[in-house]
């Protein structure tokens, strides 16, 4: 894989890589920036966010899992002296469907974090990576009622 970043002006790039999709990058007025793009390190907590979401929503869809939404967020600390590191995340996974196996959701999420997801086996092996998960009940006009919630936990 190749990525490249051409600098605009400023603190201004525009990021790219094989596939040709270009992602702006920036940073904060407080060292130079002008909020125009992606911080890098947001770049990092994306890709963790994404990379697991992609393993577990195809491995749901491949148990037939009744997906109606999907989300999954990272909270990611950092320290507080450069190189400003983070120091532990928090994926949080929030499915909704109708029936959705609790069991399903457990195995989809160990399948991306011990086998499929390259930045989460990166990123865990400096920094502790909390599992959580909410499964809701979708009711219809957006309504959904939670109906399971829980750690993954290593065994």
């Amino acid at each position: 894989m190749d990525a490249k970043v051409t600098w605009d002006h400023g603190m201004t790039f525009s990021g790219t890589a094989d596939t040709g999709f270009t992602v702006p990058l920036g940073t904060s007025p407080s060292v130079g920036g002008e909020n125009d793009g992606f911080q890098p390190m947001e770049l990092m907590a994306l890709s963790l966010a994404g990379c697991t979401a992609m393993d577990v929503i195809s491995i749901l869809r491949k148990k037939r899992q009744d997906i109606t939404a999907y989300e999954v967020s990272v909270k990611a600390e950092r320290a507080d002296e450069h190189p400003k590191v983070f120091t532990k995340a928090v994926i949080h996974y929030e499915v909704v469907g109708h029936g959705v196996d609790e069991a399903a959701v457990l195995r989809a999420i160990e399948l991306s974090a011990k086998r499929y997801c390259p930045a989460q086996g990166m990123l865990d092996k400096v920094m502790p990576i909390e599992l959580v998960y909410e499964i809701y009940e979708a009711q219809g006009d957006g309504e959904r009622a939670l109906v399971a919630q829980g750690k993954y936990e290593d065994a």
